[in-house]
């Protein structure tokens, strides 16, 4: 077996927020490897303790991410201190890396930072590369000026072609690595899954605290969980079906549940629309504790638009929803048609419409029928993508394209 590091350019401000990360690397350490994540923190400054044993694996936060995540707000440098801040986080990656003398260094993203660390790693300590490209990121990010953009464009088409070979977890994302020059059989799919340890059932007495302090009453709860940067999560058509649902007088109540650069923006949204009493913001909360939020709800729901920001991503709210027995709906863009089956494990409606959304809601908290047949689609479909067996998908990959 071998030692693999993962670099990561960013993370959320706990060990297990660590996307499809932490799980992957947790699974990865029961077939017998030796892992470790190095990766870039939201609030570095702050933290007490800056490494971490979990799940078999060592975390290393090594330095301050290209953005700051400071309670429920995401907010960006100027250019000059994200200059210094870039230069300060790859020194500290490539330094660790490095150090590491890892067989197989798995560079997740391909940003600028830690995809400079990789290939060092590579040139350096003749490490085996992996590279995961798990967003369009040309699309989803969000951008100072044309220069990052262009930056980060560049490094997106280039480490590819640097790698020994390349995960992705959509079918959008390989055909575009296939346009970009990408030999197919250098491509692994990967796609999204969860933790099955996560999503054990709830405690009874938390999740009925949890209910009377948000004064859920008799109300259907609509739930979205995730983060509210308004380029990549166009949380503001869910409001907007949101407000058609309450005009037409349904007892309901929505839960956002993440936080963001947009989260005043949203607020004022929310204001606007006169839904202040229908509308819970809950903020980022402990990723350990997500699941209870999904056992209030009711629907769950992923807003999207038509565009190649929602195409790359693979939403791990669907995977959630599923493992939570809650019905799920969703715009038909991407791979969402394909991840849903058939027949659906969801709802799927026109992308970038509210009015649809709002009637895809409907369908569910008005048909009980229908709300029980989607969560046991839903059970019976996410057997197929936990942790555990996805790890052992790319292990084999592991052992037939870099073998010991």
């Amino acid at each position: 077996m071998s030692k693999i590091t993962f670099l990561l350019s960013q993370s959320l401000d706990s060990p297990s927020g660590l996307g499809r990360y932490g799980p992957l690397a947790k699974e990865l350490v029961k077939l017998g490897h030796k892992v470790e994540i190095i990766a870039l923190h939201p609030t570095f400054e702050d933290l007490s303790t800056k490494e971490f044993e979990q799940d078999g694996f060592r975390l290393h936060y090594v330095a301050q991410m290209h953005v700051r995540k400071t309670g429920d707000i995401k907010s960006y440098y100027p250019t000059t201190q994200l200059l210094k801040i870039t230069f300060l986080a790859t020194w500290q990656l490539s330094k660790s890396v490095l150090a590491g003398k890892s067989e197989i260094i798995f560079v997740g993203k391909p940003h600028p930072m830690n995809s400079i660390a990789g290939l060092l790693g590579k040139v350096i300590n003749r490490s085996k590369l992996i590279l995961d490209c798990d967003d369009f990121e040309a699309a989803s990010g969000r951008f100072g000026s044309g220069w990052q953009r262009s930056i980060v464009t560049w490094f997106e088409k280039w480490m590819p072609h640097q790698a020994t070979f390349v995960t992705t977890n959509t079918k959008f994302m390989l055909n575009k690595l296939i346009n970009w020059g990408i030999d197919e059989n250098k491509i692994v799919y990967v796609p999204n899954g969860i933790d099955k340890d996560r999503f054990s059932p709830p405690d009874h007495q938390e999740l009925d605290s949890l209910r009377e302090d948000m004064s859920l009453n008799a109300r259907k709860v609509v739930l979205f969980v995730g983060s509210l940067s308004l380029p990549s999560h166009p949380v503001g058509l869910l409001l907007g079906a949101f407000k058609n649902l309450i005009d037409q007088g349904e007892k309901i109540v929505l839960i956002l549940v993440g936080g963001g650069e947009d989260l005043q923006n949203l607020i004022d949204q929310v204001t606007k629309l006169g839904l202040t009493q229908h509308v819970n913001f809950c903020g980022r909360v402990p990723p350990e504790k997500v699941p209870l939020y999904y056992s209030l709800a009711d629907v769950s729901t992923d807003p999207v638009n038509d565009d190649d920001a929602a195409r790359g991503r693979a939403p791990l709210k669907l995977f959630e929803s599923w493992a939570s027995g809650v019905p799920f709906v969703c715009g038909d863009v991407g791979d969402r048609r394909y991840l849903l089956g058939d027949p659906p494990a969801g709802v799927l409606v026109q992308p970038g419409d509210q009015d649809a959304f709002a009637k895809g809601i409907y369908s569910i908290i008005s048909n009980p029928e229908l709300a029980g047949e989607l969560r046991q689609r839903g059970i019976e479909r996410i057997a197929s993508f936990t942790w555990d067996q996805l790890a052992r998908s790319l292990d084999e990959q592991i052992s037939v394209r870099i073998p010991n």
